[in-house]
């Protein structure tokens, strides 16, 4: 049984453990679901994150008419003993002999809690805190937070150190332009956009492993159900590969491992929101651009070789593999530090994977020397003395090195079914909403 102290005076119980507690007396906290007048019996449905419980007065108890006048998402603290009544959801009820009213809610409510009634998105994140009382909603967040710690726990076990990188910078992480700039005393400063330098730079600090997750910021003004300007990714780097494999086998290997934990730990999570969860299977499909431009040709969509995927091609790759990492892409669209591959520099050791037809990871094995990384920057009309602080770290013994990230918020987007990656975000930032 899960027992919590309350006030330091008595153990409060969940709603899901009073079923084990037939005949005894117990203390329930929660909001009113929604309550039912009979007159001679009145019913309160009482519920918390658990579940919910029935409580049961006949008219002539104490409590019965203050009962009466309890309005709906109203917090109350409910004595009294669990009996069993096969009429009452769960099989049980709680007959109250005490019933404190600790908040009580007005009324009409901003958002309506009904399960059966739907809101529209904006209403439910302006009163997210009333929104996550659904079941469905609520379990979002707990499998967020599966999600979360499975990451650390399985590359824990691979050897990879917790770091945390700043997330405020003095220059571009990855030399583009769309920053949030602010004030920093006397000198110009920007929200980071990735832990990209930093994680880079600790390679040659012999943590040759190591794990970030951190806010990331992109100023872009994008308006879509799969970006945020504000997120939290989950990076890796690693040290000494030979090619993209050395970074790649924790990717599969941690989505593999998060997929696993989630289904076995989110059962009712994943009942709640109606999802029947496919653990993805060992190895991953993969596909070079090249190879993936002459898939996409033959089901009919056109992309120059040269250019990004559409979301279009993204959904056409994911129909037939999924989930799909591709390899070796156009040096020329992705970030400077991506290594060319030898002997064929148009095309670098970048990668994506694909989750569902959206891509849910990005990376590259690094370029790890100083000389050809001052000159890709300049090639780039980027100034290297501006990322000074970053390539000092490559003059001084800097291995070969590789990672990615993944976005917490779309990977839970995938894992949820969700249609809109606002869903698997508290309170999101994009380009119309900084409130609340």
């Amino acid at each position: 049984m899960r027992f919590i102290k309350a006030n330091n005076t008595e153990e409060r119980v969940y709603t899901t453990d009073a079923a084990k507690m037939a005949g005894k007396r117990a203390t329930i906290f929660g909001w009113v679901r929604k309550t039912r007048d009979l007159g001679s019996l009145m019913f309160i449905v009482l519920y918390d994150r658990f579940g919910e419980i029935q409580v049961t007065l006949k008219k002539g108890d104490k409590n019965f008419e203050m009962a009466s006048k309890i309005s709906r998402e109203s917090v109350l603290r409910v004595t009294g003993t669990v009996t069993k009544n096969e009429k009452a959801p769960g099989g049980i009820e709680l007959n109250p002999d005490e019933i404190e009213v600790i908040a009580r809610a007005e009324s009409p409510l901003p958002l309506e809690t009904d399960p059966k009634i739907k809101s529209e998105l904006d209403t439910r994140i302006d009163n997210r805190f009333i929104d996550l009382r659904k079941k469905e909603n609520a379990a979002i967040f707990a499998i967020k937070d599966v999600i979360y710690r499975s990451f650390i726990e399985y590359l824990e076990k691979e050897g990879f150190t917790l770091m945390h990188t700043p997330c405020i910078i003095a220059a571009a992480t990855e030399g583009g332009t769309n920053l949030f700039p602010l004030s920093y005393f006397d000198k110009e400063a920007f929200l980071v956009q990735s832990p990209q330098l930093y994680k880079q730079m600790l390679m040659a600090s012999t943590f040759d492993k190591v794990m970030i997750i951190t806010p990331a910021f992109r100023a872009e003004e994008h308006n879509t159900i799969r970006h945020l300007n504000e997120c939290l990714q989950m990076d890796i780097e690693t040290a000494f590969v030979k090619d993209e494999e050395g970074a790649l086998k924790y990717a599969e290997g941690v989505i593999n491992y998060i997929y696993k934990q989630v289904a076995e730990k989110c059962k009712e999570e994943l009942k709640a929101l109606d999802r029947k969860l496919d653990v993805p299977k060992m190895p991953f499909k993969r596909m070079t651009y090249d190879d993936a431009l002459k898939f996409l040709a033959k089901e009919g969509i056109k992309i120059e070789w040269g250019n990004d995927f559409t979301p279009e091609a993204e959904k056409m790759i994911g129909k037939h593999f999924n989930p799909v990492i591709v390899t070796k892409w156009p040096t020329d669209i992705r970030a400077f530090y991506s290594m060319p591959e030898p002997g064929r520099e148009e095309v670098c050791r970048g990668y994506d994977m694909l989750i569902d037809g959206i891509e849910a990871m990005s990376g590259a094995q690094r370029v790890h020397d100083y000389r050809q990384l001052v000159d890709i920057l300049k090639k780039r009309g980027m100034n290297p003395d501006n990322f000074k602080f970053y390539t000092d770290a490559f003059r001084f013994g800097m291995p070969s090195h590789a990672g990615w990230s993944f976005g917490l918020e779309r990977l839970t987007m995938f894992i949820c079914g969700l249609k809109n990656i606002r869903e698997a975000t508290l309170w999101p930032r994009d380009r119309t909403r900084l409130t609340p």
